[in-house]
Formats: structure tokens, sequence, C-alpha cells
């Protein structure tokens, strides 16, 4: 799985100021020079620290009292205009928690930024406030492009890679303060700063948040204090990394429910909102996780997306030709779809039961010819996954990733791995193969004895699974491959080292297939029907097996999860055949003549879902996390002997729009099912061809050539 993980540590450093970029940016309207490559970096020398108490970079006055307002009423919404009580809400009953002293004592913070702002004509309090802790802090190095192992979050974000070069992209400002400017309005163009972490609109006269703010999905800080805002837009729930959101006194009664996706936030402020009462309890007794978790768990299931459309590709196509369609989905282990990972996800909706028969559904709805699943467990395959396939016409190989062969058969049950299934009554398994990548590798002459073998390669497990398969009918015969990479971002070396190890094995097996013997007996056993079933409709005549000269004749289908991105080596070693020795990814590693010569393949592939790039109907991802939304799962097709028919389409943009990532009710897992239907290209008979020649031109000494 893969995600963005854009948390880079940086600091509170507000528009720069006094360093060269514009000291206060609140009227966007040229918003193309507030983002400047050249300008010399300078968020280094501050560090966010969301759950302390000094988080909004306000000092921390010791000798504020919370309980001054110990008298005021509950839930008075007419005690001060704005609907702010000033209350703690226990009518002086008992002593407060230390979460609701944190809400009263930032809230107090925040009147203090309000008054500056208004009362003595301060406006840009935080960035006044940041300006001089940011004079003279140079910003990180080039190279100190962070990498998941020192993630800030790497317990939300492990099992997600991100591309390490889109993380290089560099940018020398995230956080925006237009406080206390009286703003009325927000300009669309605000929401074009996705890079933004730190949003202050406080102290103004907005009435209203736009559902555009659910664009700015890397906040982690956002502060609408002491505005008149009524309603909070649903989209606010994209915003799943924020760690505050500071909304005191404003006039909101409620909270939507997709702020439930806000699994992140450490402080909720709302003191001073006229709050529905059940909800200002939660929060007061037991704090903002405790209400953001209600509102997740509480909340109805949303109407489920539009169905996504099967895209023509090919029209017209001679009904002579055989058709076969191929699915490939990561449909998630139970054993990763933990709270603590997906904990934007309600729990009924990660729940395995529950995702196991959306996940069979949408298998039966697609009804492929054959099924390339990876993250499956060996008890998933074989207590729920082949029982309930098997009625459906379908036969299933498995394999669990190789730790398994170390772990006792109780514990080796829970280990996923990669799992095909294929209509039995369409096609014969003529032979079935394991690769386990680290394995190979460590014992290749040219590879066994290198130290980055050892250190990068070897530790990681994943697999593929190549099977041959020939047509009952027709005789054709095919070679499926179900793949699985490392997902560690860090280690796209690794990844491309796999996808070559896994094309060498392909192309050597597809040789040792060209020669394979054909099928004497293809037809299918079929039980007797008891009295009063319906009879099986008999069968066709089996045509006989077909024969291929060369491993690149037979068709094939390379599925998977390939955790790359198509700027990545995997993807160009895949598409181009080749990835030379001094490409980016490989050429600080040695991995024997993988290093030395490069590597390569002699398959014509293309990727099925080329065919709708840069059109409407292009996939936008195949893993959708609340960091990352990108496309790193494939079918790849030999161009020389399939054609792609058709193609399923992506997901409803509009049910998109409110969703900040998956599993969620409508999609049990964090990545989307792909699928093509493909037809196998009629071929030219060799034999007769030459026969024919013959006839024509002779063939005694002098006989005319074409």
């Amino acid at each position: 799985m893969y995600s963005q993980n854009h948390q880079q540590g940086h600091n509170a450093r507000l528009n720069g100021a006094g360093r060269g970029m514009p000291n206060l940016l609140y009227n966007y309207q040229q918003h193309s020079q507030h983002q400047h490559p050249s300008q010399p970096q300078h968020h280094q020398g501050l560090q966010h620290e969301h759950g302390m108490p000094n988080s909004n970079g306000l000092a921390h006055h010791a000798s504020f009292n919370s309980g001054v307002m110990a008298n005021s009423s509950a839930f008075s919404a007419n005690a001060m205009p704005n609907g702010h009580s000033g209350n703690n809400g226990r009518g002086g009953q008992g002593p407060q928690n230390e979460m609701w002293q944190e809400q009263l004592r930032m809230h107090k913070e925040s009147e203090r930024a309000h008054s500056a702002m208004t009362d003595q004509q301060q406006p840009h309090y935080y960035a006044r406030l940041k300006a001089s802790e940011n004079r003279g802090i140079g910003g990180p190095p080039p190279s100190s492009v962070k990498t998941q192992a020192d993630g800030e979050n790497d317990d939300i974000d492990r099992r997600r890679p991100y591309n390490v070069e889109k993380e290089m992209r560099r940018q020398d400002w995230h956080n925006m303060d237009m406080s206390g400017q009286g703003l009325r309005n927000l300009a669309p163009e605000l929401f074009r700063y996705r890079f933004l972490n730190e949003l202050y609109i406080a102290s103004n006269k907005l009435t209203r948040l736009p559902k555009e703010i659910g664009e700015l999905r890397q906040l982690r800080h956002l502060d609408a204090s002491f505005n008149q805002i009524s309603e909070l837009p649903p989209e606010l729930g994209m915003c799943t990394y924020l760690k505050q959101l500071l909304l005191f006194n404003n006039n909101i009664p409620e909270l939507p429910f997709e702020l439930g996706s806000l699994h992140l936030l450490d402080m909720l402020g709302i003191e001073g909102n006229p709050l529905e009462p059940n909800l200002k309890q939660e929060i007061m007794e037991k704090g903002t996780k405790s209400l953001i978790n209600a509102l997740r768990e509480g909340a109805p299931v949303p109407p489920p997306p539009t169905t996504r459309k099967e895209i023509v590709i090919q029209e017209d196509v001679s009904p002579s030709l055989e058709r076969i369609k191929v699915f490939s989905w990561n449909v998630l282990c139970d054993k990763y779809a933990t709270a603590s990972t997906y904990g934007y996800t309600p729990t009924g909706a990660l729940n395995w039961e529950y995702r196991k028969d959306c996940i069979l559904e949408e298998l039966r709805i697609r009804d492929a010819d054959f099924l390339a699943l990876q993250e499956v467990s060996t008890d998933a395959f074989k207590e729920d996954l082949s029982p309930e396939l098997a009625q459906m016409d379908y036969k299933g190989v498995h394999w669990p990733k190789s730790r398994a062969k170390t772990m006792s058969e109780k514990d080796a049950q829970t280990v996923d791995g990669c799992a095909m299934f294929y209509k039995q009554s369409k096609f014969i398994l003529l032979d079935k193969q394991l690769i386990e990548f680290a394995t190979i590798a460590i014992n290749r002459p040219d590879m066994k004895n290198q130290h980055d073998v050892f250190n990068r390669v070897m530790p990681k497990d994943n697999i593929a699974v190549i099977c041959f398969f020939e047509s009952r009918l027709t005789g054709a015969r095919v070679i499926l491959v179900n793949v699985h990479l490392t997902w560690d971002s860090a280690l796209a070396d690794v990844k491309v080292i796999q996808t070559g190890i896994l094309m060498e094995h392909v192309t050597k097996l597809a040789e040792k297939y060209a020669r394979w013997p054909a099928v004497k007996d293809k037809k299918m056993i079929v039980i007797p029907t008891s009295p009063g079933e319906v009879e099986t409709p008999p069968q066709a005549e089996p045509g006989p097996s077909q024969e291929y000269r060369t491993n690149t004749e037979i068709p094939l289908l390379v599925c998977g999860d390939f955790n790359s991105t198509e700027d990545s080596s995997v993807y160009e070693l895949m598409s181009m055949g080749r990835v030379p020795p001094d490409h980016l990814e490989l050429s600080s590693y040695q991995y024997g003549s993988f290093t030395r010569d490069g590597i390569e393949h002699p398959f014509s592939l293309r990727d099925a879902y080329a065919h709708i790039k840069g059109t409407a109907d292009e996939l936008p991802f195949t893993n959708y996390t609340p960091g990352f939304a990108d496309v790193i799962d494939y079918i790849w097709y030999s161009t020389n002997s399939l054609e792609v028919v058709d193609l399923l389409g992506p997901p409803d943009a509009g049910y998109l729009k409110r969703m900040s990532a998956f599993p969620n009710w409508h999609f049990p897992a964090d990545h989307i099912q792909i699928m093509a239907e493909f037809i196998i290209k009629g071929r030219k008979d060799k034999k007769h061809a030459s026969e024919r020649d013959q006839a024509e031109f002779g063939s005694g000494p002098g006989a005319s050539r074409r």
C-alpha cells in the first residue's frame, strides 16, 4: 500500500515574514507570486508541538486559572454575543478534568489574540508572533528528504509507502495567517495552496467555511475562532491530518458526522459555541478523542456511489475471437486492517466479516475469468474465499509470504500472500510456480555475496505466483502472473530488483511452456444431476492444444500491487523492457549483473489502463489513503498476442468529494479493483502458410522467394 506521508517536520513559520516573502497573505490576487521555488528555505528550526499547551505559538500563562468561569450557566447561548457562554459547563460542580482545562486555557489564549487584533488593531497576530522567532533560520539541506523511517506518524502510515521523488519537491513556506482582517469570504485561490500545514483565519467576519476547505488535506492546524460561523461543511472531514481545529466563539450548534474522520485530532476548540448539549457533555467529560470517535461510530452509512461503468476500448470485435476477463485487487488482509492504521474508518467497516461479504459480492458481480488477489491470508483463502467462490465455478491457488515457513502452523494461517482463482469450466491449470524474491536473490551466484542483497532485498519476503492455463474450448494458452512488491518507498531499488527477478523467471518458464505437451483429455468431469435438479448444458467439443514456437508468443498477463507509480523504474522496466544500470534508483547499489548490465525482459508489455490515460475516464488512483492517491496497481498484457476490449472505469467522482480515504462502508480495502477484458489475437497457421509458399513459388534450386 502506498502513502504520500507529507509529515516532514515543517516548522510554524508563517508567510516567510522578514525573509523576502510578503509579510501578509490575505487577498490572493496574485496567486503565483506566493510560491517561489528559488526562495531560500526557512523552516528548519521550529517544530510543531501539537499536543502541547503552547501548540499554537502563544505563550503559556501559568497564572491563568480556568476556574474563573465556573459560575456561568452550562449552555446559555445568549449569555454573551456570538453565543459565547464563557463557562466550564459544570456550574461549579466538582473539579474539571485536564482535557477540559486545556480547552479553556487555549480558549483564553485565543481571546487574548482576538483582543490584540480587534482592540489594539494588530492583525496577523500569529504571523507577528512567529516572525521574530523565524529570522535567521535557514532551511534544511537538499539531501534531508524525509524517509518513512524518520516518520512523525510511523504508527499511522506504516505499510503505506510514499514516493520519495515527489517528497523532494521544494516548498519554502507552509503556514498562512489571514486573521484579524475583517474578511467575510475566503477567495477560491486559497484552496489551491494544498501544501499548507497551518491556516489562521481567526477574528474575521466569516459566516461559513467553504466546502473547498477539504482540498487542504495537509492541514495540521486550522484556527477559525472568533468568526460568525454557524455550520461546518462535511468536507472538513477530508483534512484527516488535522491535529488542532480551533473554532472558539462561533455560532456552531452541531457537528457533521464527517468530522469523525479526524482521527489524529488532539484539540477541537469548541468553547464559546451554542453546541448541542450531548456533544458538549461528551467533549467536556471525555475529551476531543472521545467526541471524534463518537461521531465516527455513530455516523449513518452514507449513500453508495454510482456503479463503476465499463469503458469500451474496442467495438465490433469478431465473435470468433476468444475473450478473457482479468481482475486484480489488493483486498487488505484482516491482520493489517487495524484501528491504529485506519483510524478514520468506522469499526464496523473494518470488521473482516463485513469486508469479506463486500469482497465476495464484488467478485460475484464482476464475474471475471481470472481473479488475482493480493493480501489474502491462508485462513481467509481456505475458510472464506475458496468455499464461496467454488459455488461461482472458481478454483484457486494460494501461497503465503515466505515468513510463514518460520512460524507455527497456527500463526502461519494469518500470513498474507497471493491468491489466484480461475473459472474451472473454461480453463485447465497446467502449471503453477511460487517466486520468492529474497530466496532467489541470495542464491544467485552474482548476488549472494553483495551486501545490498542481504541488507535490502533479503529482509523483504514478498512473493509472486505464476500460473499456466489452457482454454478448454480453443486450446489457447495463457501465462498469468500475480505479484505483490514491497511497500517501502525507501526501497525503490528493491522493487525493481524484485520485478527483474520476476520477469527473468517468467522468461525462463515461458520457454518451458512453449514446449509443453498437448493436453489429451480436456473435457470437464461433470457430476450427474439428481432427480429434480437442472441438468448441466452439454459441453462444446474442446479444441486441440495450441502450439507456440517461442516464449514471447504465449499470451502473458502480469497483474498485481506493484507499489510503484508511473514515474518509477518498475514501470519503466515493465513498459520499456529495460532499465539501464545508471538509473537513479539502481546506480547507488550493487546487485550483480542487474546493476552491472541493467535489467531487461523480452516481452512487449503494456499497461491495460494506458488506453484511457489523459481522458475523462482515467483512473485517478488505485490506492486511496489520507496522504496519497495514485495508481500503483496494474494489469500488464503482451501486445503481440492480446488486445484490450474494455476496462472497469473509475469510482464515482462525486462520491469521492466527501470520502477522505478508503476503506469505508462501500470500499472494503484501501485499494480499488481493476479489471480488463482482452481478446486473444488470431494466429496464422505457420505450417499451412509454409505449404502455400512452396506450392506458389516452388522449393527447388532457383525457385523465386518473397
